[in-house]
């Protein structure tokens, strides 16, 4: 195990110098078609692993990391706003890659690509299973078979997310920042008096009321990733030569699906509200999303995660109305500009 460069700041978690992510809520896609990008609806609250030795399982102690509340097959995002300075990282599902399918390593890969590239991934909805499109991350109990997890690997050992980040290799970050700190000294003397707009993102509006949960799994049971609906996002082909990044990363962290419950055992606090209705969000006329970014090459998708069955085979039919978004509604989105907190612990994994 190495010195790990990861904190959390709020809501976000900042891995090293280069990366924020914020573990985004929304609303779950149907599982048959092809759809836009759904809203953001608040962000998950994080907690470290080890502010809370008495309570947690001993196994996750042993991982270190963080921990969010989840609801059974409630949907999130990844969020990569604020995330300026050029990094490879990568994104695991049960220690399965996000984006190409295979077995984690800890080491990048071109051959498949096995990490996103930011600032240029502004966010990611779920696996890379299809050309132009992604399946949602949906959080499912461990154990059924349901997970990426278990339909890659045939087992269901580990759950979870994890990430890693990859800097620069050291010439090329430094002559980046070198480069960084010119352009915003230029910017700075040819800022005019007004100031510039703010860019919205993918955020969406303020969260909707709830609807009644699903069901949560048993108190105690550990929650994995599994596949949901079909939405059009790419996956973006890194343009650097494998020798501009790091061969070591500069952060990594475990981050636990804890239900509900167990939220509320472990540390004591109230989880958020279960999952917004999903119909009376559409109905009432609010937002979904578009993204394009002509200058991007999308990754060829994953046979394996291709493979990867929805988890309403596991979990029966989803039975929460739906109601497509009118042409109206949906936003398009540009490429964004480009934008102290308590470290995490790491732990074996």
């Amino acid at each position: 195990m190495t010195a790990n460069a990861t904190r959390i700041d709020g809501d976000t978690l900042v891995l090293g110098d280069g990366v924020r992510v914020r573990f985004v809520r929304t609303l779950r896609l149907p599982e048959s078609g092809t759809h836009r990008l759904p809203p953001g609806l608040g962000t998950f609250p994080l907690r470290r692993v080890e502010d809370y030795p008495d309570t947690v399982p001993e196994q996750w102690r042993a991982k270190g990391g963080v921990m969010l509340p989840v609801y059974l097959r409630e949907a999130m995002w990844l969020s990569f706003a604020g995330s300026p300075e050029p990094t490879a990282l990568q994104i695991g599902v049960g220690k399965v890659c996000a984006v190409s399918g295979e077995k984690w390593t800890g080491k990048l890969s071109r051959r498949p690509q096995n990490y996103v590239v930011l600032p240029r991934q502004p966010w990611l909805d779920g696996i890379n299973s299809g050309k132009g499109t992604v399946r949602q991350f949906v959080a499912v109990p461990l154990g059924m078979g349901a997970t990426v997890e278990g339909q890659v690997t045939g087992e269901e050992t580990v759950g979870g997310l994890q990430l890693q980040a990859f800097p620069l290799n050291p010439k090329l970050r430094a002559a980046w920042r070198e480069e960084q700190r010119r352009l915003a000294e230029e910017r700075a003397r040819r800022r005019a008096a007004s100031p510039r707009p703010s860019y919205g993102g993918y955020g969406g509006p303020p969260p909707m009321p709830m609807a009644a949960p699903a069901g949560p799994p048993p108190a105690g049971a550990a929650m994995g990733i599994g596949a949901g609906g079909t939405m059009r996002q790419e996956v973006y082909q890194d343009e650097r030569a494998s020798r501009d990044w790091s061969d070591t990363p500069e952060a990594r962290v475990f981050v636990h699906l804890v239900t509900p419950p167990e939220w509320r055992r472990i540390t004591g606090e109230e989880p958020p509200p279960s999952p917004a209705d999903r119909a009376a969000y559409t109905r009432a006329g609010l937002p979904w999303y578009d993204y394009d970014d002509p200058d991007g090459t999308d990754l060829a998708p994953s046979d394996a995660l291709a493979d990867v069955k929805p988890v309403g085979e596991w979990l029966g039919d989803d039975l929460d109305p739906w109601t497509p978004p009118a042409p109206w509604q949906v936003k398009p989105l540009g490429p964004p500009p480009p934008p102290p907190g308590a470290p995490v612990a790491d732990g074996d994994w």
